[in-house]
């Protein structure tokens, strides 16, 4: 079966689909290109589609490169019989070839090797292949005495021989599929609590695993936070886990088997063998394995949540053509301010102590008034960090007092600090201290939040669970992933996009980034998308693959303000020649083009303009809402002018708050006190909910009513029923 065949028949698509985006990935075609500009040759496969074939097609080639050097080890220790080598060829896991693989890869010293070194391989071989054994024993077993070799009596020889039998159960790739699925389907995950005297008295470190002190779970049916929590307990000292389960019923599956009769003359000494296989060596390396499995599977799902999360959280929508003021709060090196006009440039900023030790309070206001009163600001941003709610509840009495004209909203200032020491932020902002550059982001979040958080590692923005606990290769491939994803959705203004952003656009590189940044610089603003070319390192190829997602507002050619495709501008103006239109009337027309096309018919109209129906369903779109940024249609963040404390809350009261974090069990939801509430997953639905992304997503603004209360806790309890 060939890779395109097996992955077609696993993803089910068709075969014709798979090579069509084989091929176009030989062509050196990035994901979101051929998500929207290649839909007629991989039939309307989207970015995830794409992605699982990328990762099956990786998958089947590494299965593949192991597969030859296996049967190349076999081969040349002379082992390789044709039935062992078609079992090898029709292995469609990794881990069924290193199952067939065990019993001949070269192993370090081991009891079995040191016996076989002993000649005792024939003993060995004598005992399972004669289960009607009706002779003496005894005279057998001192034919492998040998003081030279040093075997020095019976016992020794027997021992010696189990050794060896051991290993040959051991490396049977039936048996140790046998067990590992026992594991994987039939046993439970215990953990307990790690005695005083066990754990590590250097450790700092607050236990915090109570729940996981005395904790059984069948396999089957633990959570992915489950397993990735008892990790972390063990890692930190405070838990023990493994695995229990019917270890008889296990044993006598393995001598099922691996012998070939029931009963045998050796009955007792084998029993013993598949024993002392099972505990000293089966069973370590498999409970190892399931282990790894089981965090395997959290990991995926983890960064699945986060990916989906961060996913949200930058496509927040912007809030253009607004003056803002953002506030990085603190206490003792007090509260740093800073105002961005509507380009996102920085205006002017200012250090303000409120707060204690210092509690400058009249003369933070007055600051902050002036500030306001001086650009006109629209928003004041604040940092949900250290400080946050007194800064909040400081700001709304400056709005209050002086009966102003503006809004405030709390943001996640996660990774501000990251950012403010980093590269970027120093390019940037090469005269301002690392402190005064995490406010501007804070207001830039606002602002653009895509265009900004690309600037911060993902890692940092901590809208997930555990993401340091995962596995980091996985993590950072599938946000990476993400954010290529948002940017190319959204796509990039090529007069204003700064060089971290323009990174992520399909078939652009750091490099291209800057040199598309230093051209802009040195020549002036783009005119059209064709000057793209004149940038150094933009070639044909790179061109066809970035055109289409760099805009161009106010240009020579209004086409250059959509996500038309350079490629497809003589179609779309034959299309716009049918319909009597000017190019540059397509934003009072574009609409009238598309009751045009449907009244003809799209594949009438398709056929004309020499394009797919695809392509042309994509051009309408764009004809129809030229310039149109996809984040619109969310909704905007809540903005508020006055605060509410958590000693303000009672129960049955109904509020509107913002998803700030979604996990396994619920959603964080900001409603303007200090303290986020959980909404549980219980709690969002007079229904079933298998998981909370089904109801809701960061982001999202939502009407909770208050359930429950703690002051004394600072915990809140939110339900959406």
């Amino acid at each position: 079966m060939t890779k395109e065949l097996q992955i077609a028949k696993k993803l089910n698509i068709k075969e014709t689909q798979v090579k069509e985006v084989l091929n176009l990935f030989e062509e050196e075609a990035t994901i979101p290109f051929i998500a929207r500009y290649r839909k007629e040759r991989t039939g309307g496969l989207d970015e995830e589609q794409l992605r699982d074939i990328e990762i099956t097609y990786n998958y089947l080639k590494l299965l593949e490169d192991r597969k030859e050097t296996v049967l190349k080890s076999i081969e040349e220790q002379g082992k390789l019989t044709d039935e062992l080598k078609q079992k090898i060829l029709d292995a469609d896991k990794l881990q069924e070839v290193e199952d067939l693989y065990l019993p001949y890869k070269p192993k370090r010293k081991t009891r079995g090797t040191m016996a076989k070194a002993k000649g005792l391989e024939p003993l060995a071989d004598f005992i399972v292949s004669n289960p009607n054994f009706s002779g003496n024993f005894d005279e057998i077993l001192e034919k492998y005495i040998d003081l030279e070799k040093g075997v020095k009596n019976k016992d020794e020889a027997l021992k010696g021989a189990k050794d060896i039998i051991a290993e040959m159960i051991s490396d049977n790739a039936e048996v140790r599929k046998e067990v590992r699925e026992f594991l994987q389907s039939s046993s439970k995950i215990k953990s307990v609590k790690i005695t005083k005297k066990e754990t590590n008295p250097k450790s700092k470190k607050t236990d915090v695993y109570e729940i996981y002190h005395d904790f059984e779970i069948d396999i089957t049916r633990i959570k992915p936070y489950q397993t990735l929590a008892i990790n972390r307990g063990e890692r930190e000292g405070f838990i023990k886990a493994g695995f229990s389960f019917d270890k008889d019923f296990l044993l006598d599956k393995i001598y099922k088997t691996h012998f070939n009769y029931h009963k045998t003359t050796f009955q007792e000494i084998l029993e013993e063998v598949v024993t002392d296989s099972f505990n000293r060596l089966i069973y370590p390396s498999l409970e190892r394995e399931v282990r790894n499995y089981l965090t395997e599977l959290a990991d995926e799902h983890a960064v699945e949540i986060f990916s989906s999360n961060l996913r949200q959280l930058l496509l927040q929508p912007p809030m253009m053509n607004k003056i803002i003021m953002g506030i990085d709060p603190g206490f003792v090196s007090g509260s740093k301010v800073a105002v961005i006009d509507k380009t996102g440039k920085y205006l002017e900023g200012e250090t303000i102590y409120p707060h204690p030790p210092q509690k400058k309070m009249i003369a933070a206001k007055n600051t902050i008034l002036n500030l306001v009163k001086k650009y006109n600001v629209d928003i004041i941003a604040i940092g949900n960090g250290t400080a946050s709610r007194e800064t909040e509840l400081m700001v709304s009495e400056i709005i209050k007092d002086n009966n102003l004209n503006c809004h405030y909203l709390i943001v996640n200032e996660a990774g501000a600090s990251v950012y403010s020491a980093s590269p970027i932020a120093k390019q940037e902002f090469p005269d301002l201290e690392a402190s005064q550059r995490g406010n501007i982001s804070i207001a830039r979040r606002v602002l653009d939040p895509l265009a900004e958080l690309v600037k911060i590692d993902s890692k940092s923005i901590g809208v997930g669970l555990y993401q340091h606990d995962v596995d980091q290769k996985l993590l950072n491939k599938n946000l990476d992933d993400v954010v290529v994803s948002c940017v190319n959705y959204v796509g990039v203004d090529l007069n204003t996009a700064s060089g971290s952003l323009l990174t992520y656009v399909s078939g652009l590189n750091k490099r291209i980034a800057n040199n598309i940044v230093k051209y802009r610089e040195k020549k002036g603003r783009f005119n059209n998308r064709e000057e793209l070319q004149n940038v150094s390192g933009v070639g044909e190829k790179l061109f066809e693959q970035a055109a289409g997602f760099l805009k161009i507002s106010d240009g020579e050619n209004p086409l250059d303000n959509t996500f038309i495709h350079p490629e497809s501008y003589e179609a779309t103006q034959k299309l716009l020649d049918l319909c009597n239109v000017s190019a540059t009337a397509i934003n009072e027309n574009g609409q009238l083009v598309e009751l045009f096309v449907k009244n003809k018919g799209l594949e009438n109209i398709a056929q004309q303009i020499n394009v797919g129906v695809p392509t042309l369903e994509d051009i309408l779109e764009n004809l129809s809402k030229p310039g149109r940024d996809p984040r619109e249609d969310l909704p905007k963040p809540i903005l508020r002018s006055d605060v509410l404390k958590i000693e303000d809350l009672e129960e049955g009261m109904t509020l509107k708050g913002t998803v700030r974090n979604v996990v396994d069990f619920g959603a964080f939801v900001d409603i303007g006190v200090k303290q986020d509430g959980l909404l549980h997953i219980s709690e969002m639905a007079n229904k079933f909910v298998k998981h909370p992304q089904e109801i809701v997503s960061v982001g999202d603004i939502v009407d909770v009513t208050i359930k429950s209360v703690d002051v004394a806790k600072n915990r809140i309890a939110l339900s959406m029923k």
